[in-house]
């Protein structure tokens, strides 16, 4: 049956982020699939001022803003509380950049995670500290330009490479974790809606370019997010109660593509982006593996 997006509009036009801004079609996309029941968390981030200046915001749902490494503990504290007042049919999500969650509130996201709370962590991935100045974080990939890794002389880009706080979330054992990119809708809505039928903590992580910290033109928003996934950079994949399922690019392109249309990579050559590219092949292997493992897994538990 084909999927339809839902026509549930929780996001209202006036929003103050940057032109392109590939945070603000997550938040929508995930408003989409969560419906009006829904309460979002939003630390010290891009999502901190895109709503606009109070009184005026832009979203339809209730908005918590919290310190910047607080959001895990702040989303069980609305868990708790909304189950004490018999809200339990109410979504909790905590909205957090990766700066956010890979770095400063990782340690809060993974005590909200270990304790077991039917929560929604989303993971609006844009790879870098792009409100305070597009500072490295541990999410930036190996490679780039950021402010905080001047190439110059010295060739001084990234040197590490992209901590995936999903892999972190499937290791600690989150029941339901899931990568998505603003490129496909359906896709990231689709999850929102598998997650909810799962009671417990719930982590997707969306790729969400930056037009500004990326250095492109902000019309090729969505065209950068589709290349990611479709030259392997940035796989997407659902990992639920042990079973995982990769969705294979349809159209495979280049590394080199993808990384050609952003200038924070134009320093890179041959054997830079030959080593990318063999990093991204490895890990689609490894996530192909995963996916074997849990079919067998499937199979023999039947």
């Amino acid at each position: 049956m084909p999927f339809s997006i839902p026509e549930i509009e929780l996001m209202e036009p006036g929003h103050t982020a940057c032109h392109g801004c590939g945070a603000t079609l997550a938040m929508r996309y995930v408003l989409k699939g969560m419906g009006d029941h829904t309460v979002v968390s939003v630390p010290a981030a891009c999502w901190a001022v895109i709503p606009g200046a109070m009184p005026n915001r832009t979203l339809d749902v209730p908005m918590v803003y919290t310190p910047f490494a607080a959001t895990g503990a702040v989303i069980s504290g609305l868990r708790g509380a909304l189950d004490i007042q018999g809200n339990k049919d109410w979504n909790v999500v905590g909205f957090a950049g990766d700066g956010g969650t890979a770095d400063i509130g990782l340690q809060s996201l993974s005590g909200a995670m270990e304790r077991g709370h039917n929560v929604f962590y989303i993971m609006y991935d844009n790879e870098a500290y792009m409100n305070t100045g597009v500072q490295r974080s541990g999410s930036t990939p190996y490679g780039a330009e950021t402010t905080t890794t001047p190439v110059g002389k010295e060739r001084n880009f990234k040197k590490q490479q992209k901590k995936v706080v999903a892999d972190l979330m499937m290791a600690q054992g989150v029941p339901y974790v899931a990568t998505a990119t603003i490129a496909y809708p359906e896709d990231l809505i689709r999850k929102i809606e598998n997650a909810k039928k799962i009671n417990g903590p719930k982590f997707i992580q969306i790729l969400s370019p930056c037009p500004t910290g990326w250095y492109y033109p902000p019309e090729k928003s969505v065209e950068i997010s589709r290349l990611a996934v479709q030259s392997g950079i940035f796989p997407l994949f659902e990992y639920s109660n042990g079973i995982m399922k990769v969705t294979k690019p349809s159209k495979p392109v280049s590394i080199r593509e993808y990384l050609s249309m952003q200038k924070r990579f134009a320093h890179l050559n041959n054997n830079d982006i030959e080593s990318i590219q063999k990093g991204v092949d490895e890990r689609m292997d490894f996530l192909l593996s995963k996916e074997r493992e849990g079919k067998t897994l499937n199979k023999s538990s039947q």
